[in-house]
């Protein structure tokens, strides 16, 4: 039996699939991380030293994030590599201004959306459909199958996912599990930008992976970056902005929040699409609510129950499922590398 040659072993292979799991972990550990303290800022708790920041709303949060990381990132590209590490074609850059527009912004913008029309809950619910809507893409498209493992891995991202944000629990005194609807407001609209959402989480990391695989991820990231920036400018222009009145502090946290929430785990995001296939790093990417549980907890002193906890072992059993080798793959390890 012959296997293609790929210019890598088997064994290099596994190890690129290692290191790319760990990437798009170290992604979701910020995200989590930034959750927390997006809520925090939300509520008027968040203070720098010492001082209280005054809330920011998500929609200005949301772009000022992509917008300052991407004036910090360009410079810096300049500076380090030169007008190089900027050139692509009209058609490519044009590619990663969509995945930046109706990839990155859109999901943020759409989310948020839903978080004022709904709740939370439900904003997180719908949108953590989108390893779905990945494998269902994949598949139609005879990029992957659908293997048992995969469609397992995929479930249980979703069931995790659900459980993890704390809206099924224990009736008092009987025996089942129930589904709160306390904390979900099923608002038509809010419904459909959470699915909104959940298409452009999906699309991002389809067509984002295919970027970086054909283009050097630093140029794919900047461009990227700069169609999300033009995306939240035509949410919220400059004027509407500077009416806003920000302060010193709120300006500083803004900016901290984009580096953090931003600059440094889109690096290890688009490294880890680079390293895997979009089904298994959307699926390792449901990590964020087990992260933004755990550092609420720690942080802000948030309760987790035992159906969240059961939620975090599902999440990290489902990122151990889209591990699992396809046949070829095994075959591969078996047989080494075609010289």
């Amino acid at each position: 039996m012959t296997v293609e040659h790929s210019g890598q072993s088997p064994e290099q292979k596994g190890r690129g699939r290692v290191a790319g799991y760990a990437c798009i972990a170290a992604a979701t550990l910020f995200w989590g991380v930034s959750a927390t303290l997006g809520r925090a800022v939300f509520t008027g708790r968040m203070r720098i030293g010492g001082e209280l920041i005054p809330s920011i709303s998500p929609l200005m949060l949301a772009q000022s994030r992509t917008t300052i990381a991407f004036l910090m990132l360009v410079p810096l590209l300049l500076a380090l590599r030169g007008r190089e590490s900027l050139r692509m074609s009209r058609r490519d850059v044009l590619d990663c201004v969509l995945v930046g527009t109706f990839g990155i912004a859109a999901s943020n913008f759409f989310y948020y959306y839903a978080v004022e029309k709904t709740s939370v809950a439900t904003a997180i619910i719908l949108q953590y459909t989108a390893p779905v809507f990945v494998l269902l893409w994949m598949v139609a498209r005879g990029r992957q199958r659908a293997t048992p493992p995969r469609l397992l891995g995929v479930a249980l991202s979703v069931i995790g996912s659900v459980l993890a944000i704390g809206v099924v629990g224990r009736v008092a005194g009987a025996p089942w599990l129930w589904f709160s609807t306390k904390d979900l407001n099923l608002n038509v609209l809010g419904v459909g930008a959470a699915m909104v959402a959940s298409l452009a989480w999906a699309f991002y990391n389809v067509f984002g992976q295919h970027l970086v695989s054909v283009h050097d991820r630093w140029r794919v990231m900047a461009w990227s970056m700069g169609g999300c920036a033009i995306g939240w400018l035509l949410v919220n222009p400059p004027w509407k902005i500077a009416a806003a009145h920000y302060t010193h502090g709120q300006w500083l946290f803004m900016l901290l929040f984009s580096i953090f929430s931003v600059l440094v785990p889109y690096i290890f995001y688009f490294l880890g699409l680079e390293l895997l296939d979009p089904t298994r790093a959307i699926v390792t990417s449901c990590l964020e609510p087990v992260f933004a549980i755990a550092v609420a907890a720690l942080a802000l002193g948030e309760t987790v129950d035992a159906i969240q906890i059961v939620g975090v072992i599902v999440v990290l059993t489902a990122t151990l499922m889209v591990q699992i080798p396809e046949k070829e793959e095994r075959e591969a390890v078996i047989v080494g590398p075609v010289e």
